[in-house]
């Protein structure tokens, strides 16, 4: 299997500008997998901010999140996932919202998701690499409703999930780097 290195902070953190950097100090082909859904003005000035700081020679994926594994799986070189929040949470929101009360629901939405991110973390093949951004939401507010709190608490597990299959992983706070996995990408 590749190496995984997982990059987490919490919003504005740095950890973007962090995890490109890294790619780009690696010397490889870089393919960045773009997760976010532009639904908004606002998300769509966050998209372009992203897309102008990437080097034109960086290949893009821009796919469905289910595809998502497969494209890994079928990659070489470094692949830059940004973010995985925005991944869970498309994937998230793909679920009729009306099991956001039933708990028998919620549990099969969530294993699902979590077989979702084990096949990502797992089709990493050795001809490539995988950086992971994430969002580190446990560190907030409780969300005051059931749905928010639920997002809140399997972003948590997926983050652990990723983790454990990453050979390094790095906490970006206020834009400094603090490796807790690992010592960084070779």
């Amino acid at each position: 299997m590749g190496e995984i290195t997982l990059i987490l902070g919490g919003a504005r953190s740095g950890k973007s500008t962090f995890a490109e950097e890294l790619a780009l100090n690696q010397k490889e082909h870089v393919t960045y997998l773009a997760t976010a859904d532009c639904r908004d003005g606002e998300m769509k000035k966050r998209i372009e901010i992203h897309q102008s700081r990437r080097p034109a020679e960086w290949g893009t994926w821009e796919g469905e999140p289910r595809d998502l594994p497969r494209a890994v799986a079928s990659a070489s070189g470094l692949l830059l996932l940004d973010c995985l929040t925005m991944w869970l949470t498309r994937l998230f929101l793909s679920f009729p919202e009306s099991e956001g009360e039933d708990e028998a629901a919620w549990f099969a939405r969530e294993g699902e998701i979590a077989s979702l991110v084990r096949e990502l973390c797992g089709s990493v093949g050795n001809g490539a690499s995988l950086i992971i951004v994430s969002n580190e939401v446990g560190f907030g507010l409780v969300p005051p409703y059931l749905m928010g709190r639920r997002f809140r608490d399997l972003q948590g597990r997926m983050n652990q999930l990723c983790a454990g299959y990453a050979k390094n992983v790095a906490l970006v706070v206020a834009g400094c780097p603090l490796w807790i996995k690992g010592g960084g990408p070779e």
